[in-house]
């Protein structure tokens, strides 16, 4: 199949979600010069996106009908099945031979493949894309992306990678995307654990934990977790760069894939244990760090009325 070119001003794109997250990227395509046609959920989540000049679409299929590429990030498996595979309502039913699909994500490899496949029978690109850097990567432009899909596809897309993330890597064949981001997710999921908890220890020793990261951010220790999260568990902001939620629907997807490797993963499990509680405790629409609340709480004390 042939790739078409994409040039900024010609290459009509789609954007399908405009959450925490997709509003940002496709406000960056739209900056580079892309004109966009747009579905979410909730209109109104899309109201800054067409104040900027995008055009409103019913539906994932009239998304894929108006444009050239069609872009996804939403929740859950089920709603990419949805909004790709959908017979009648998705973006592949809208979609022309030669044009190009793209999930960005985070959901199951096999799903990934699947669509891949389904979207060759028709003359369609595929490529899974999933991204790793939360609202402030997606705001400032500087995501890591990691794709999976047919290279000559990957490298027709540059212009729009470039305008979305900072470190944008092909990964391998259809699939090979959502893997990386699992291997994103384990790495993740235990260092989540560890600032939480060490911030805990620091309040109960009572430590001044600004000062603490004055010391232990620079060391050994420290990570973009420990940079970027750390200080807004400090200051009591736990809304949402990446949700609850939606990182116990990743840890779940990795320990399905490692169950079918034959893989043991018990610090992936106990980590999927711990935000299982976050979730009960009622703080699933928060942010990843909300996992400070639920430790402190474990520990017999309120955070937020430290």
């Amino acid at each position: 199949m042939a790739v078409i070119e994409i040039v900024p001003g010609q290459t009509k794109i789609g954007w399908i979600g405009t959450g925490v997250m997709g509003a940002s990227m496709c406000g960056h395509l739209m900056q580079a010069g892309f004109q966009a046609t747009v579905y979410t959920r909730s209109k109104e989540k899309a109201q800054g996106l067409l104040d900027a000049g995008a055009t409103w679409a019913d539906s994932p299929r009239a998304v894929a009908e108006a444009s050239d590429v069609v872009f996804a990030i939403v929740g859950f498996p089920h709603d990419v099945r949805q909004v790709f595979l959908d017979s009648e309502w998705g973006a592949l039913a809208g979609s022309k031979p030669g044009n190009v699909l793209v999930d960005m994500t985070t959901s199951e490899p096999s799903l990934a493949v699947e669509m891949f496949e389904s979207a060759k029978q028709k003359g369609v690109h595929m490529l899974d894309a999933p991204v790793s850097g939360g609202d402030k990567g997606a705001r400032e432009g500087i995501l890591s992306i990691m794709i999976g899909g047919e290279a000559e596809v990957v490298a027709a897309l540059q212009p729009c990678w470039e305008a979305m993330g900072k470190t944008i890597v092909h990964q391998g064949p259809a699939g090979a995307g959502q893997h990386t981001k699992m291997v994103n997710q384990v790495l993740i999921s235990t260092m989540m654990i560890g600032v939480c908890e060490a911030l805990v220890y620091g309040y109960k020793a009572g430590l001044d934990l600004e000062t603490v990261l004055k010391s232990v951010g620079s060391g050994a220790a420290g990570s973009w977790s420990l940079t970027n999260l750390a200080p807004r568990i400090i200051d009591n902001n736990f809304d949402p760069g990446f949700f609850v939620e939606h990182f116990i629907k990743d840890m779940g997807i990795a320990l399905a894939e490692s169950r079918r490797m034959g893989l043991s993963m018990p610090g992936l499990a106990l980590a999927e244990q711990l935000y299982n509680t976050v979730a009960a405790k009622g703080w699933d629409k928060n942010g990843t760090h909300a996992l400070a609340l639920a430790l402190a709480d474990m520990s017999g004390f309120d955070w937020l009325e430290r």
